[in-house]
């Protein structure tokens, strides 16, 4: 028995786009009837042209493998996926899919309004090819997960949408299909659900189906894939363990070690002109855990201002903020700055973090009063170990941060 789940091979998806002639404003009726005469007589025809949403895309998932599959809106994700479910025909190459895929691309794939929850359950379950012994076997579960006891028999139509969701995707995770396609439907739902659902495929995922898994949600993508793929305009430009996938696809638009930018803000009370990472006083991408870092901020005022803030934001790649700092922490609660041009310098201790990948972002406001200035951009850093055998015992603990405290033993 072979232990490829789908196998995809040069697979292509092209649309034609209409770019229509003389349509920049509204037409009454009279001007429609008049140019639907005249357009088999007219040269102008409409311009057409050809949009690949996918193309040349070849991969495998194994049985069993989790794979999650991110790019930016437009890249070609939902496409994808609704290829493999048999939603879309492909325009070239082919998509072998190998059992019974569940899937949900949008809120209510599947569902018919006028039917209610009850009898969609039952409706999707003989979709997938289940019996009614099955289904019954597992509907009580379904409902109590999709938390919809109380309009089970009231038609979805009239259901809000996180209600059609959860139903959606307690039907789809439930009823046994060898392979669950998910796309990013789950912020649909509040935190509490979404968690619920990302703990419910990855147990899917343990029993050893497979699961396709788009989202923006990056630690989700993390926690829960083994391996990601990283759309960019149609193509398969990372195909790679999921931390790597993830780590490229975030690097898009980050700035390594220093952040510069035109002066000329006319108007801006204070304009951040330079963010620059420092290491033994150079700029650098590349820091140690034995390293102090300096975060190095040049910033320009156009006139006098009282209590202007400049923070930074300490952050891992998933945007998780492992710490904040500004300069009132120690210059006082209000300072006062004259116009001119100042330097701020903060310096970090690198040895409690673990080693990967770091963004700074920057930012300056007058606390409750006004936003002054962002960074558009963070800054990025690479964190390597220095073989520092404590870092080296720690890297087993759970956690962001890998602090060394202090121990006392005493007798009682």
């Amino acid at each position: 028995m072979s232990d490829i789940a789908i196998r995809v091979e040069h697979l292509g998806k092209a649309y034609q786009i209409s770019h229509e002639q003389g349509r920049s404003r509204y037409r009454t009726l009279q001007e429609e009837i008049i140019g639907a005469i005249k357009r088999p007589f007219s040269r102008s025809a409409d311009k057409r042209e050809t949009f690949w949403a996918l193309k040349d895309v070849s991969f495998e998932v194994k049985v069993g493998e989790a794979l999650g599959i991110i790019g930016r809106n437009g890249a070609g994700k939902s496409t994808l996926l609704k290829i493999l479910s048999r939603i879309t025909r492909p325009t070239t190459g082919y998509a072998d899919v190998y059992g019974r895929v569940g899937s949900l691309l949008e809120v209510g794939t599947g569902f018919h309004p006028e039917l209610t929850g009850r009898e969609n359950i039952y409706l999707n379950g003989a979709i997938l090819g289940m019996t009614r012994r099955d289904i019954q076997r597992r509907f009580d579960e379904i409902v109590a997960f999709a938390e919809v006891e109380n309009f089970l028999d009231t038609p979805v139509k009239r259901y809000s949408s996180g209600m059609y969701m959860r139903l959606a995707f307690a039907v789809a995770a439930h009823l046994e299909p060898e392979i669950l396609v998910v796309d990013e439907v789950l912020a649909v739902g509040d935190a509490e659900f979404q968690k619920k659902c990302l703990g419910k495929m990855g147990d899917v995922a343990k029993e050893g189906r497979t699961v396709l898994f788009v989202s923006h949600n990056m630690s989700a993508i993390v926690s829960l894939c083994n391996r990601a793929l990283l759309l960019e305009n149609g193509r398969i430009t990372v195909d790679a363990n999921a931390s790597q996938t993830v780590s490229s696809y975030l690097r898009t638009g980050m700035l390594d070690g220093e952040f510069c930018r035109e002066v000329d803000r006319p108007g801006q009370k204070l304009t951040i002109k330079r963010v620059a990472l420092l290491r033994n006083g150079q700029i650098s991408t590349t820091f140690y855990t034995s390293d102090t870092l300096v975060v190095q901020i040049e910033f320009i005022l156009r006139q006098r201002l009282a209590g202007a803030q400049i923070a930074f934001e300490f952050l891992t790649m998933l945007d998780e903020c492992l710490f904040s700092s500004t300069n009132q922490d120690v210059i006082g609660d209000k300072p006062v700055f004259e116009a001119g041009e100042y330097v701020l310098c903060c310096p970090i201790e690198l040895s409690i973090f673990r080693p990967g990948q770091y963004q700074i972002k920057v930012s300056s406001s007058i606390p409750g009063v006004e936003m002054l200035d962002i960074v558009e951009h963070p800054v990025l850093f690479d964190l390597l170990d220095d073989s520092s055998p404590v870092l080296k015992l720690g890297q087993d603990r759970r956690g962001l941060i890998l602090p060394v405290l202090e121990w006392s033993l005493s007798t009682k």
